[in-house]
């Protein structure tokens, strides 16, 4: 568990320190955090106010991408961000988005099968999880179940 904690930490801090370039424009600075105009229009597209790309829509989004990152700067202040219940949760997305990410590749593998039924994708993955499972140390001790 300690170590999914350094690991996450170390993800937000790297995810954290979106320190541009110098040669980068910056289109906002809000605090000590800078808004590079890269960074506005990656956003930008991928929300849902590029629906309709205009200087109104990019307006709206700049007021509501700012009011995110001040929310975000209140929960630093406040050390919300080293709370232990958001980083269990930090650490049950982390989770979640890896066996999603591995899941879709694996099942992206077992597709590949030629003319793969639904029988033969699922001795497939049984197979990928018993070998796993196999080529594993696991002890558990069942009578603390109870």
């Amino acid at each position: 568990m300690r170590r999914y904690l350094i690991i996450i930490l170390a993800v937000l801090m790297i995810a954290g320190c979106k320190c541009p370039p110098k040669d980068k424009q910056i289109l906002a600075r809000i605090n000590n955090y800078e808004i590079t105009k890269d960074e506005f229009e990656e956003e930008f597209r991928d929300s849902v106010f590029s629906v309709s790309d205009t200087e109104e829509s990019r307006k709206s989004f700049m007021d509501n991408l700012i009011n995110r990152k001040l929310v975000l700067q209140e929960a630093e202040r406040q050390g919300v961000d080293k709370d232990k219940a958001f980083l269990k949760s930090i650490e049950r997305f982390w989770e979640q988005s890896l066996l999603k990410v591995m899941l879709d590749k694996k099942s992206k593998d077992i597709s590949m099968l030629k003319d793969a039924g639904k029988i033969e994708v699922e001795d497939a993955y049984n197979g990928w999880i018993e070998g796993l499972r196999k080529n594993s140390d696991i002890k558990v001790d069942y009578s603390l179940l109870k």
